[in-house]
């Protein structure tokens, strides 16, 4: 009986402490957790793990420098709490300190001294003040940013925040909850709901219905909230509003020392952010209305994130554009304007007893997820929650890890090594044993084994997980035919 067959069976004939419905970041955080506190726990997702929001931000762990123009502290206090925590004890090896230049031009939407005091609360909403990001000269800014435009530049500040690669990060997720007990299915859709609370759903892939029951329900289907939401109460209203957001992918210009936060206007930035090897262009923020499952970028909004980046870049420095995705963010309902909006998060009960999280930033699924536990404790009998910052699988310095792993298999090229300890930390060594580490074509770093360690460890089923999830291929422009039917025939091998 293969994995998927075996979960499938126990969620049929088990009773659940708690179903989680959406496999993003935050139905990952919350069944990590909810499994590492002793609950039997399953999560289910209709499609893909990370297939909307968690594999289509912009890629940054941040407590958000512009939140402090719209007051929003307790937020990025919050944030840079979170910041620090995923850095440093969570996720090392998947979530890295990374500096970023805010520059300050003649006639821009901020001056000098503004940007000085948000680099001074930034730091002190940390309770760093000490390590407050500098104001520093344009020449010193042009040597971390080469194409950076120093036409009407006064100064730079520069400070700290982090990036990640987000599918990952809801990988490891998974697989603590798995670890610690969970079922975790995707391509198994949430059909119906009844008093007990009993779940209705439907295998995509063999077509088959069943029951599942459980004491509790968490509704973290990100866009499609307010579905999940129908299905308890045909009734029920709309709770969120949707924000479409773009991203592009270009080749590098030398080599970056910092990402930029571009100030278009007193309320909106936008980010220029080395990733992957590539350059990493955004975003947009637009209201949304229609499928979230099949957003894509739109050419108006490439000439707007184009214009938008060369406010700070010079444009004919930067590379052709390799890739381009979107996705959609979740916002409180009734917000004015989606760029002004709060980034909160709101939970709320429906009359079978479901609780559904509306809203949230990657940067703190952790506490989203203790406050979605913190909700339940009546329903689940939790006693205690444990609210400290714990490592998930893998968890490494991913220099120190790629320097044992070195040591382990001195026959491995270091880029490789550096690879695989930056993608998987201590769990390089699974993916050597998976299968052959022949590159999965001519100057690929990514090889044949991350395809089969994915479809063996990490739930992959069809190329598009591979591709756009389980690796950054499809992101970076480097999913050709050719590449995709390899890892086809790898999956079907």
């Amino acid at each position: 009986m293969t994995g998927r067959a075996h979960a499938l069976e126990r969620l049929q004939t088990e009773r659940l402490d708690l179903l989680i419905v959406g496999g993003g970041i935050i139905g990952a955080g919350v069944a990590e957790i909810a499994a590492r506190h002793g609950l039997r726990v399953a999560l289910i997702e209709r499609d893909d793990f990370a297939s909307g929001t968690s594999s289509a931000s912009s890629k940054l762990i941040h407590g958000g420098l512009r939140y402090l123009r719209l007051g929003h502290f307790s937020l990025v206090r919050e944030a840079l709490a979170e910041v620090h925590a995923l850095c440093r004890d969570v996720a090392p090896h998947l979530v890295r300190p990374l500096n970023f230049l805010l520059p300050v031009y003649r006639g821009g939407p901020y001056g000098r001294i503004p940007i000085r005091g948000a680099l001074w609360s930034y730091a002190g909403l940390t309770g760093a003040v000490s390590e407050r990001g500098p104001m520093i000269a344009p020449a010193a800014a042009a040597q971390l940013v080469p194409p950076l435009r120093l036409d009407r530049l006064g100064a730079a500040g520069l400070y700290p925040d982090a990036q990640t690669d987000d599918a990952r990060l809801c990988l490891a997720n998974l697989r603590g909850a798995e670890e610690g007990g969970a079922l975790l299915l995707n391509r198994l859709e949430l059909v119906g709901l009844e008093r007990g609370p009993i779940a209705h759903v439907r295998d995509t892939l063999s077509g088959a219905a069943f029951e599942v029951r459980s004491r509790a329900i968490v509704n973290a289907a990100g866009p499609w909230l307010d579905d999940v939401r129908r299905l308890e109460d045909a009734g029920s209203g709309t709770s969120v509003t949707l924000s479409r957001g773009s991203h592009l992918v270009l080749e590098p210009d030398g080599d970056w020392g910092a990402a930029v936060t571009i100030p278009i206007d007193r309320t909106r930035v936008a980010f220029a952010v080395p990733w992957a090897g590539n350059l990493l262009v955004g975003t947009t923020d637009a209201a949304f209305e229609g499928d979230a499952r099949t957003i894509e970028p739109t050419a108006a909004e490439e000439r707007q994130i184009l214009d938008e980046a060369g406010l700070a870049l010079e444009l004919d420095r930067l590379g052709p554009v390799r890739a381009r995705f979107a996705g959609v963010r979740v916002l409180p309902a009734g917000a004015a304007s989606t760029a002004r909006a709060h980034r909160q998060t709101m939970l709320s009960s429906g009359p079978l007893g479901m609780v559904s999280v509306a809203g949230g930033k990657l940067t703190t699924y952790r506490r989203i997820a203790l406050a979605v536990l913190h909700r339940l404790r009546p329903d689940l009998e939790l006693h205690r929650i444990d609210r400290r910052p714990r490592p998930l699988p893998g968890a490494a310095d991913p220099d120190v890890a790629a320097d044992a792993l070195r040591r382990r298999h001195p026959e491995l090229e270091p880029t490789l090594a550096v690879h695989l300890a930056g993608t998987y930390g201590t769990l390089a060594d699974e993916v050597i044993a998976a299968g052959p580490l022949e590159p999965l074509a001519d100057g690929f770093v990514e090889v044949e084994a991350q395809v089969l360690y994915a479809r063996a460890r990490e739930w992959a089923v069809s190329a598009d997980d591979v591709l756009r999830r389980r690796t950054t291929l499809a992101l970076t422009g480097r999913d050709s035919d050719a590449v995709r039917a390899r890892v086809e025939a790898l999956l079907a091998s």
